[in-house]
């Protein structure tokens, strides 16, 4: 014990020493917790609308407002043909072409019944399919004001309806940021954690003094320990101040008990340095580090779960997020935060998670020994 306190004395001199590097890692978390939720937002809005309007009637006319005034599309162009309207697309100013045909309302005054024409850049497949669900969603429940209007209700078809009353649980004003903040925070210790974790051994080889420890009495796992527990103690300060954030800027308010989350996140911290002293026992310098490093953090923050779904991946994909600590600590965030989950509830994430711990950190101190 007395050589790993004063291997801490040393790191936390070195950390404290380096104030640009101090600030980075306290200050930079939280600004990005500010700002990425706000931008990573799963509402589509202000989809560009250009509109063909053939028929130039009080129909048309209220079609289209009562579309442009739903707060999801804005009306870009309001053109004579549908050449114009494309051309709008070709340059990246409209997403959706509506075209209304000659007579529209005419015909469905008389015939019951009008087509239109709907045209929708897929580029963006996110995009286009919310956009073109939420235009039909719109359309159709125009054409059911017309039916009131026309139809008297005792007129209607009188086959028994399915009535569906739906309640949405734990969010239930469906606020993405309620569901996002979780996951960002995760995400964010996480890319912390691992990058300063990795480059720790690599600058004692950079700098030379890796030598001057391997030939002291001192033990490897007491060295590995020594760079381990400092970041440690940072990721707690860092997810401590990300839940601060979640309070206060975004009134968030775990619902399980925080005790858990915390106790989660030392044995997740010892996984994620442990990746990180593992690929700095590897590497030589600091770009290899930095190199190494990004390529695991940018899989694991694509295949976590915290963008889209890992049960809507493929198979292939839902296999490599089982090796993805990232994926576990996402969901036991969402769980113990907006579900109130207990300690039985999360104890499946929590194996997995020791399992990774004491792979990475043995393998790490096998590996410093081996190229001592």
């Amino acid at each position: 014990m007395r050589t790993i306190k004063f291997l801490l004395q040393k790191e936390f001199r070195q950390i404290f020493r380096n104030k640009t590097l101090l600030r980075s890692i306290l200050i930079s978390p939280c600004i990005q917790l500010l700002i990425l939720p706000l931008a990573a937002n799963y509402e589509v809005k202000n989809i560009s609308l250009a509109v063909v309007d053939n028929d130039h009637s009080a129909y048309s006319q209220k079609m289209i407002s009562k579309i442009t005034s739903s707060g999801y599309f804005k009306l870009t162009s309001y053109n004579s043909s549908f050449k114009e309207a494309y051309h709008q697309i070709e340059e990246d100013k409209a997403d959706i072409i509506l075209e209304i045909p000659a007579h529209f309302e005419r015909n469905l005054v008389r015939e019951n019944e009008q087509k239109l024409f709907v045209a929708v850049n897929a580029i963006n497949g996110t995009k286009a399919l919310l956009g073109g669900g939420y235009l039909a969603n719109i359309i159709n429940n125009y054409n059911n004001e017309i039916r009131l209007q026309w139809v008297q209700p005792s007129r209607f078809n009188t086959a028994p309806l399915i009535e569906i009353a739906s309640s949405n649980w734990y969010n239930p004003l469906m606020n993405y940021q309620i569901f996002m903040v979780p996951g960002i925070l995760v995400m964010l210790v996480t890319m912390i954690g691992g990058m300063m974790c990795s480059l720790n051994i690599v600058k004692e080889k950079e700098i030379g003094t890796i030598e001057q420890i391997n030939v002291t009495p001192i033990k490897k796992h007491h060295f590995i320990l020594g760079k381990l527990i400092p970041f440690w103690v940072i990721g707690m300060v860092v997810f401590t101040l990300g839940l601060l954030i979640a309070r206060f800027v975004y009134h968030i308010i775990p619902i399980g008990n925080i005790s858990l989350l915390y106790g989660f996140l030392a044995v997740y911290l010892l996984a994620v340095l442990g990746l990180g002293l593992l690929i700095s026992t590897y590497s030589d310098t600091q770009q290899q580090a930095m190199s190494i490093t990004f390529f695991f953090v940018m899989i694991f923050n694509l295949m976590s779960g915290l963008y889209t779904p890992v049960e809507s991946m493929p198979n292939w994909a839902q296999w490599i997020a089982k090796f993805n600590p990232l994926s576990y600590f996402i969901q036991v965030m969402r769980m113990v935060v907006l579900k109130g989950s207990e300690f039985n509830d999360v104890k499946p994430h929590l194996i997995a998670i020791l399992g990774f711990a004491i792979v990475f950190n043995t393998w790490a101190i096998l590996n410093y020994r081996k190229r001592a």
